[in-house]
């Protein structure tokens, strides 16, 4: 039976060490860590994750800044927002929360937001900058993975990863954190031929396709270490992942559940990101 992996009680460590240096940081620049989270429209789930964003930023000592703007903003008017907030010195994390609406381009968003002030780490620039392993940030969701990864003890190195999904948000850059660690690693995806087989093989296993319970426990390898970023809704209505947890949990070693596995890391992330932009606003 697996051992679970509590990403409530991690990502409480995460902030309690960001708030610690937090506080040494604003006594010894005077400067508060600022985040701006931009809300277009009123997704329920998206509301939810805003007033979480801004709940984290109080418990590590940051100010915090929403922006909550109706379903019909203009693109035009997004970006003059964003511009603002680039030249605010008070703001050093810029967060577009996504999905937008349709009439908006998401693309065009993510590129406006300054790098420097990118705590999601999705602009282009900073998506190449991990890709060449020389970055400022990472990706909150495929970070926190690592700190749970970590959080077991198993050592990446030389370890066959299987990474089902490939968004730019997850799959993608989680790939590439495996990668900088000597995974040796497989992206599988629709396209991928002999699913079962690529993950029957992987010691790491990390499932971000959004598709309720798409792993079963006979495609998990025996000890493997099951990391489930999904959250679906099952046939009653429960919050589920992409893995068959009952099943898979007799087969892996470690496992996180959902929710509480790979939820709380995102935000803890999301803080650790901020601080060091606020660091990187003094060196100019």
């Amino acid at each position: 039976m697996a051992q679970l992996i509590n990403g409530k009680e991690i990502s409480a460590k995460v902030k309690e060490s960001v708030k610690t240096e937090t506080k040494e940081f604003i006594e010894k620049t005077g400067v508060v860590p600022g985040l701006a989270v931009i809300l277009v429209g009123d997704d329920p789930a998206s509301k939810i994750y805003v007033g979480n964003k801004k709940k984290a930023c109080a418990e590590v000592g940051f100010n915090s800044f929403e922006h909550i703007l109706p379903e019909s903003t203009e693109q035009g008017e997004l970006l003059d927002l964003i511009e603002k907030l680039n030249h605010d010195p008070s703001v050093h994390g810029i967060l577009c929360q996504l999905p937008l609406p349709k009439h908006i381009d998401e693309r065009a968003i993510i590129n406006a937001i300054s790098p420097k002030k990118d705590v999601d780490a999705f602009h282009p620039a900073n998506v190449g900058k991990i890709m060449i392993g020389d970055y400022d940030f990472l990706p909150c969701t495929p970070a926190g993975v690592m700190e749970l990864i970590h959080s077991t003890g198993v050592s990446v190195g030389g370890k066959k990863c299987a990474v089902i999904g490939r968004s730019n948000i997850v799959g993608k850059p989680m790939a590439m954190l495996l990668l900088h660690e000597n995974g040796t690693v497989t992206i599988c995806h629709s396209k991928t031929k002999d699913l079962e087989k690529e993950c029957r093989e992987a010691d790491i296993l990390v499932a971000a396709v959004g598709r309720a319970k798409l792993i079963k426990g006979d495609m998990i390898k025996e000890g493997a270490v099951v990391i489930d970023v999904g959250m679906n809704r099952d046939e009653n209505g429960k919050l589920c992942g992409d893995v068959d947890f009952s099943e898979a949990e007799k087969r892996a070693s470690y496992i996180t559940p959902v929710p509480g596995g790979v939820g709380p890391m995102t935000i803890a992330m999301l803080m650790k990101n901020t601080l060091t932009a606020a660091k990187l606003s003094l060196k100019g």
